[in-house]
């Protein structure tokens, strides 16, 4: 079978998959859903047998990276036999999971031992009282146990996710990065993206551009641009006489729709093209529809490909861009 397949009416070919493997969580961030947050019913989510259906058609195409999302990705019951499973592609250069880090004390040594490579751990604050607000849970010390956890498992890249948002945690900019830089992690700001309505704040009033992070880590640290490429969105710097990078993912002032490389799968086995349209492919009629057909679904994703819009347009006004949180998608 031939690879590299999935390109797109931009030329953009695509090697990254976010697969997300359950839209439940054990946190209710602000930014990601609402307190009450309806799931969908189990029967709705894909089975881990689909799942792994879904990335082996992908890895058929040219896929060399996949990042496995949620939800929280890691209350996935038995999760471990898909990720144990696509540890052993050799085809993969790399396999890593986004978590907010709240189930890292007990599986953080599993997960590398069945081959995954990086992690992504959400931290929006080191305050206690703010961490909850940010995340309805009052977890902040099983979180930052998570972190130590996942040091001692081994793993190649421990990279931190931080939402920034002015006049929330704004002012935990430089004390994230130390933090980082105390533990030999690598840190991301992200700048909040419009999807789903929230009530906790207002996009518009808290939106803190990746440029005003960079001035505020300037003022302690030189920064150096870094040539890494991890194929996701972050684009980074080097803190100077550290181990540590810093990365920017900035969808309102640095478009990155340019150089986009990924597509992505919910757990209800919706293909999405891109996070700034709702419109999606159904994959889990189709692979419901023809079990064990893997060239009906491989010619199904070349075909969607076509459809892949060249960019997103969000703005950080209070308009509601694109109705489905961010959990829903998988992050």
């Amino acid at each position: 079978m031939s690879t590299h397949q999935l390109v797109d009416p931009f030329g953009r070919r695509i090697t990254y998959l976010r697969l997300s493997v359950t839209d439940r969580c054990d946190f209710r961030c602000t930014y990601c859903m609402s307190e009450d947050m309806v799931f969908a019913p189990r029967q709705q989510i894909l089975s881990l047998e689909e799942l792994y259906a879904v990335a082996d058609a992908f890895i058929g195409l040219g896929v060399r990276r996949i990042r496995i999302t949620g939800g929280e990705p890691l209350v996935r019951k038995n999760l471990l036999s898909l990720l144990q499973r696509l540890g052993e592609r050799d085809e993969l250069d790399d396999l890593a999971i986004t978590t907010n880090g709240s189930q890292l004390m007990e599986m953080a040594a599993p997960l590398r031992a069945a081959g995954v490579r990086r992690l992504n751990i959400s931290l929006d604050s080191l305050q206690r009282e703010r961490f909850a607000a940010f995340t309805r849970r009052d977890r902040l010390d099983q979180v930052l146990a998570g972190i130590e956890a996942a040091r001692a498992a081994g793993f190649d890249r421990i990279k931190l996710n931080s939402v920034v948002q002015s006049g929330r945690n704004d002012d935990e900019v430089l004390d994230l990065v130390e933090f980082a830089i105390e533990r030999g992690l690598d840190i991301s700001f992200i700048e909040e993206m419009p999807l789903g309505s929230v009530v906790s704040h207002s996009r518009e009033q808290t939106f803190c551009s990746s440029d005003e992070v960079r001035q505020r880590i300037e003022q302690r640290h030189a920064l150096l641009r870094s040539s890494k490429v991890t194929g996701g969105p972050s684009r980074y710097w080097q803190v100077v006489g550290t181990q540590t990078q810093v990365g920017f993912i900035s969808p309102h002032s640095h478009n990155f729709c340019g150089d986009c490389n990924r597509v992505r799968v919910t757990a209800e086995g919706k293909l999405v093209l891109c996070l700034g349209h709702d419109n999606a492919l159904d994959l889990k009629r189709l692979l419901r529809a023809h079990p064990g057909d893997g060239e009906r679904l491989r010619q199904a994703l070349i075909e969607a490909l076509r459809l892949k819009p060249e960019r997103h347009h969000f703005s950080h006004d209070e308009q509601v861009q694109v109705v489905r949180f961010m959990s829903m998608t998988g992050g």
